[in-house]
């Protein structure tokens, strides 16, 4: 299970926020991201990441930018 660091920033207003995303039956950091990208991208894009102990849904249609690392923060 690859495991990703995601920095969104929302159209709204430019803020961000760091989230988890994990895909259990994917091993390999690279598929993961494009795995990401790919559901992002569509209109009715939707991913569930983690905020801490949170879980949280991502749409799409509210991602401006997305900065990606595999794992920790991003610096």
């Amino acid at each position: 299970m690859a495991e990703v660091v995601l920095r969104v920033r929302f159209t709204g207003g430019g803020e961000h926020i760091d989230f988890t995303y994990d895909e259990p039956h994917i091993a390999e950091v690279d598929q993961v991201i494009e795995h990401v990208i790919t559901q992002l991208a569509q209109d009715s894009g939707v991913l569930r990441t983690r905020h801490g102990d949170r879980l949280v849904v991502l749409y799409g249609r509210g991602v401006a930018a997305l900065e990606v690392t595999p794992r920790g923060a991003v610096l």
